[in-house]
């Protein structure tokens, strides 16, 4: 037997062409049955006429034609398979020519050993395409992937340094984070914001802390109070500076002021009772941080800011935010801008710190626009305006989580870190 297709044989010996797939048989003529066993031995490549007569004529001193009629009732017992072809090659000879679409008829055969040869058969060319093929498609869907997104945000960002910060006279190394394409990460771009002569606090001797730039805005967020146990969420101070000029913030000013500012309008700071039972068995985790910005010669601006989640998942849920910024004299009437959506928690590393990365899909947006705004305020207010017509997917990062407090990098006016207290309630 030899093949010509996975589910077509010749049968030397019968004469005859075996039909798997229809179990059909086709009579050959002795020299028709030599014929072709002569192209199949050398399919796909040239058989001279002299090598077709000796194979289908041996012994014999034939006329050429006797081979031209041969072929041509060849061609017409092969008409039923045009994916078998037999070409004639002018001056050289003929050649037999199976093509790829034998293989889709191999689905119909029964026998085994056919269906393992066709697949073994397929062409290099064609195994190749489809491994390309369906490696794009691998690589599409990866690419237009939520975790593709994930993986790209959070790469931008770089935790390899640690810089020094002087915190009411007290020194300590704190972890840097910034975008990659930044090159401006000296102390100092933090530092310069607090009035040396005033850098005096006799109740901070230790400290925890976290500095951020996205290369516009410099950020830190330090609990003063904090140990091996974590952070006891008491005196947190976060400051962001979003000039380039140093601020001169006067930190002994500045720990009686928040602290005015910060008992005078509470907006989105959530007094939670713990031993109220829930009935819904949902659990809301609740964040709030007061943040300060400081401009030279400008009114001390707040952002009071809350963060809240409810899973539904166990790493999937309902996402809510809510920032309103005033100023020390509350001249601005409050710019309040909230935001609600679905998340998606990710555990990732930034080099060797462990974060966990929400990826926030927005579905409502709410600014409540002021009735003034000072010119200290101008400037949030410009950038919450921007968040409202722009964000549409946002990321969120958690870099730090204790019992009682935890640090976020929030894409809030800005790009800035801050120190939270945590607090759940059951719903």
């Amino acid at each position: 037997m030899h093949k010509v297709t996975p589910y077509l044989e010749l049968d030397e010996e019968a004469k005859q062409l075996i039909d798997h797939a229809n179990n059909t048989t086709i009579t050959l003529t002795v020299s028709e049955s030599a014929v072709l066993h002569r192209l199949i031995l050398a399919i796909s490549s040239v058989c001279t006429k002299e090598e077709l007569l000796a194979a289908g004529w041996p012994d014999r001193v034939v006329a050429a034609t006797s081979l031209t009629q041969c072929v041509s009732t060849l061609r017409k017992k092969l008409e039923p398979y045009p994916e078998v072809m037999l070409r004639t090659i002018a001056g050289r000879g003929y050649q037999l020519n199976v093509s790829a679409r034998s293989h889709i008829k191999m689905l119909a055969v029964n026998d085994a050993e056919s269906m393992r040869a066709a697949i073994v058969d397929v062409s290099l060319l064609v195994k190749i395409s489809g491994i390309v093929i369906a490696i794009l498609i691998c690589l599409s869907l990866w690419y237009f992937s939520d975790y593709h997104g994930v993986i790209k945000a959070k790469n931008s960002w770089d935790a390899d340094k640690k810089i020094e910060l002087n915190i009411g006279g007290t020194k300590q190394d704190v972890q840097l984070i910034h975008k990659e394409d930044v090159s401006h990460l000296h102390a100092s771009m933090w530092q310069k914001h607090l009035a040396p002569e005033s850098n005096h606090l006799t109740d901070i001797n230790q400290f925890k802390g976290f500095a951020v730039t996205d290369g516009n805005y410099y950020s830190m967020a330090v609990c003063p109070e904090a140990s091996g146990y974590g952070c006891s969420g008491k005196g947190l101070i976060n400051i962001t500076a979003i000039d380039l000029t140093p601020a001169g913030l006067n930190m002994q000013n500045f720990t009686e002021l928040s602290h005015k500012m910060e008992q005078r309008i509470r907006y989105n700071r959530v007094i939670i009772p713990h031993d109220e039972p829930g009935t819904s068995g949902f659990i809301e985790h609740h964040y709030h941080a007061d943040v300060y910005f400081p401009v030279q010669g400008n009114m001390l601006v707040r952002s009071d800011i809350s963060l809240s989640l409810i899973y539904d998942g166990e790493n999937s849920g309902k996402f809510y935010s809510a920032a309103c910024v005033t100023d020390e004299e509350c001249k601005t009437t409050p710019i309040k801008y909230k935001i609600k959506g679905d998340f998606k928690q990710y555990r990732e590393q930034m080099n060797d710190l462990d974060v966990d990365v929400f990826h926030v899909k927005v579905s409502q947006k709410e600014l409540v626009k002021p009735d003034q705004v000072s010119s200290s305020a101008m400037h949030f207010y410009r950038e919450i305006r921007k968040h409202e017509i722009i964000d549409s997917d946002l990321y969120f990062y958690r870099i730090y989580k204790d019992a009682d407090t935890a640090v976020w990098v929030v894409p809030i006016l800005g790009n800035l870190v801050a120190w939270y207290e945590y607090d759940k309630v059951k719903l």
